[in-house]
């Protein structure tokens, strides 16, 4: 990707940046089960409300909504597929002058960090 991309303010952050088809560019595990749906997914897709979580083996649906701390406004995605209900913090958002691509940071709590990027 060539295209320059700029940090989105992420107290003022559309949901609708957040909607499309990720790919997992990069994650580490730190002390998150190598094993669980989320730890194996090499694309997330993100519509209103639906999550689909695609795996090398598998495809696992669920949902998603963003909340914010009350403090500072940061914004974190709440995730539930299958038995699995977790949050991860939205660390970083930068998206083109056109925003076709865009590149997206996560921090779990367990502690797994992934970096999504579009398209």
């Amino acid at each position: 990707m060539t295209d320059l991309l700029f940090d989105v303010n992420l107290q003022q952050l559309p949901e609708e940046y957040l909607n499309g088809d990720w790919r997992v560019a990069d994650r580490v595990l730190n002390r998150t089960d190598p094993t669980s749906t989320l730890a194996q997914a090499t694309r997330v897709r993100l519509l209103p409300g639906e999550l689909q979580l695609e795996a090398t083996q598998h495809t696992e649906g669920g949902s998603w909504s963003v909340q914010r701390d009350e403090l500072m406004q940061r914004p974190y995605l709440e995730i539930e597929v299958a038995q699995e209900t977790t949050r991860a913090l939205i660390t970083r958002l930068r998206r083109s002058a056109d925003g076709l691509y865009s590149q997206l940071n996560l921090y779990f709590l367990s502690g797994m960090e992934v970096q999504l990027t579009q398209p």
